[in-house]
């Protein structure tokens, strides 16, 4: 079951040959986690997506309040039997005719929900490597921050961890500092201070790394920073770990000849699922 433009339904049913976020990209999304029937961080998904719409010069129907953003989650939830918890990605495309210029800013959306096994956090693999990907770089630009449905960086950088027995791989930017994982937000622990990209770098504005950031600053003793991050500064880190807002917390076990401990990344996910109230 799909939510289109409203309306509960066994599909979309678009034309694909014709859809702007199809055939040129000319889509933004929210991937969100709705547990016993809350959205979690819904204010934060909200206004993300806003912004995104302004920013790709998208019509924002008046109807679109974070009241009904809500409803059309909660209402597609509903369509399904006995599941606690949702992978929901909430798709705007712009609609109509037109090749890279639009005939019109007006806007439809399509919300699709994939049932997940577990409603709290936890750390899904307890042995996790990376590597980096230096085949393609992340702009520096506002572009780069915004989920959108050019992924093909994304994608083929997947691609290459799966064919050399990686779990994941850094990106870095056009002036090779380190940006993101491929599907995740990083950050790096050195003595007591956390160190995560800033925005400005080019790394997805990522809402579970403002929910990390906002319980980091609450930690005793622990200083975080917003901070350019070169390679050469990962062999040196005590723990890396990756946020992202479906499985949480993902510590980095291996980086090359470097092994890092997951202490305090158990610790931060305690906190989240506490500050959630899950357990």
């Amino acid at each position: 079951m799909v939510n289109f433009n409203g309306t509960i339904q066994e599909s979309s049913k678009i034309v694909i040959e014709s859809n702007r976020g199809f055939l040129v990209g000319d889509a933004v999304f929210e991937t969100i986690k709705v547990v016993n029937n809350k959205v979690l961080f819904l204010e934060d998904h909200y206004f993300r997506l806003m912004a995104s719409m302004r920013i790709c010069r998208m019509e924002i129907p008046m109807l679109f309040t974070m009241e009904y953003f809500e409803e059309q989650i909660l209402q597609l939830v509903a369509s399904f039997s006995q599941n606690q918890s949702f992978r929901i990605r909430f798709s705007i495309y712009r609609a109509g005719a037109g090749f890279y210029a639009p005939v019109s800013n007006e806007v439809e959306f399509i919300i699709s929900a994939t049932p997940l096994q577990q409603d709290v956090y936890q750390i899904e693999k307890e042995q996790y490597e990376v590597e980096l990907y230096k085949d393609f770089y992340i702009p520096k630009q506002l572009l780069s921050t915004l989920k959108t449905n050019n992924k093909m960086l994304q994608i083929v950088g997947t691609i290459f961890a799966k064919e050399n027995g990686y779990d994941n791989c850094i990106l870095l930017n056009e002036e090779k500092n380190v940006v993101e994982a491929l599907q995740n937000n990083l950050f790096m622990k050195m003595g007591n201070e956390i160190v995560t990209p800033p925005i400005s770098e080019g790394c997805l504005n990522g809402i579970m790394r403002k929910q990390v950031l906002e319980l980091l600053k609450k930690m005793e003793g622990i200083i975080v920073k917003e901070a350019i991050i070169s390679p050469f500064d990962l062999q040196k880190a005590d723990e890396l770990f990756l946020t992202n807002v479906i499985s949480g917390i993902q510590p980095i076990t291996n980086y090359r000849k470097k092994s890092y401990t997951i202490d305090f990344s158990k610790i931060v996910v305690s906190q989240l699922n506490a500050s959630l109230n899950l357990s």
